[in-house]
């Protein structure tokens, strides 16, 4: 992601994400009322698609607009196939 200017801000994102699972781990562990755990794991679902988004966006405004410019048409399959899966 050489070009990529959310890098630092994706990362700190996924860092504070994989925290609140840990977190989730724990209630199972602790044998937590279920409503609260559906309750945190929506929330992380929440978080792991804003970054989504953070990451769309990014590659939008630098690869695709690269792949477009330069005709590269294997960059905007690969973009296009990945943009289906993010968005199932």
């Amino acid at each position: 992601m050489s070009n990529h200017t959310e890098t630092k801000r994706v990362l700190n994102r996924l860092s504070r994400a994989i925290g609140h699972m840990e977190a989730i781990k724990r209630m199972v562990e602790e044998d937590r009322d279920c409503s609260e755990i559906l309750i945190q794991l929506s929330a992380v679902r929440s978080a792991i698609n804003n970054v989504g988004k953070i990451i769309l966006k990014d590659h939008v405004r630098h690869c695709v607009v690269e792949a477009v410019e330069s005709h590269d048409e294997k960059t905007l399959d690969l973009f296009s196939e990945a943009l289906d899966q993010f968005l199932k």
